[in-house]
């Protein structure tokens, strides 16, 4: 049981200002009556909810999927640069919305934004191995010498010693290689490749996990998980 104007105010639409002055004006139900006082308590996944004649359709937590365009910062806030935060819409967001885990500003592709502190630090820690799957343009080809050597962990420059991870070429000419990593390092795809000789021209993050990033959704456009989406994350 939690308070009405909190339960009310997580979902996003409403801040609890907000909220307080559609109680006092007589807008905000508990099944069926009217509510006199916001500190009332509910059970938000039983109980009847109605704001300004709406039913409020109670989730604890929010899962999205953006498809980053270049130039946006992974963060929740920036001074001098647009988040991917800033690219959802009103009707997705809630406070507390954060990206789970971090592209380049010049990385595009797949960010999984959610206000789930839990369920990000799963998906993120290296010893639950979910895979992040990038497409990465390259300089030039990878020998199979490269490609062994992705297997057996890389050491970056400055000795850092990667996960062994996976990579295949998909493409000769533009080369592009598709790379499987267990990990997050700081720009870790790129000092990987930098570690062989190589340089990517262009990096996409396109799965994480078991999800593929939709490929009906424009650059700057998000749009919110279904639960089978949401399972397919920690699906390998």
């Amino acid at each position: 049981m939690e308070r009405l104007d909190k339960i009310i105010a997580s979902q996003g639409k409403y801040s609890r200002s907000e909220v307080k002055k559609l109680i006092k004006a007589g807008l905000v139900t508990l099944n069926g009556e009217k509510v006199k006082s916001g500190d009332v308590k509910a059970d938000a996944e039983r109980d009847t909810i109605t704001v300004n004649g709406e039913g409020i359709c109670y989730k604890k937590h929010i899962y999205i999927m953006l498809n980053k365009p270049q130039g946006v910062v992974s963060a929740t806030d920036d001074p001098f640069h647009k988040t991917v935060i800033d690219l959802v819409p009103p009707s997705l967001f809630r406070q507390g919305l954060f990206p789970a885990g971090r592209l380049d500003g010049d990385t595009t592709g797949f960010v999984l934004i959610t206000d789930d502190g839990d369920f990000a630090h799963r998906i993120l820690s290296p010893k639950n191995h979910i895979i992040k799957t990038y497409h990465a343009t390259l300089e030039h080809s990878l020998t199979q010498e490269d490609i062994k050597k992705f297997t057996e962990g890389i050491e970056l420059k400055d000795g850092t010693l990667c996960l062994e991870a996976q990579v295949k070429m998909l493409t000769e000419e533009p080369p592009v290689a598709e790379v499987k990593i267990h990990e997050g390092k700081y720009h870790q795809v790129k000092r990987m490749f930098a570690a062989l000789g190589n340089r990517v021209v262009a990096l996409r993050r396109v799965k994480m996990g078991g999800l593929d990033l939709d490929e009906n959704l424009r650059e700057g456009e998000c749009r919110e998980l279904t639960v089978k989406e949401f399972e397919a994350i920690c699906d390998n």
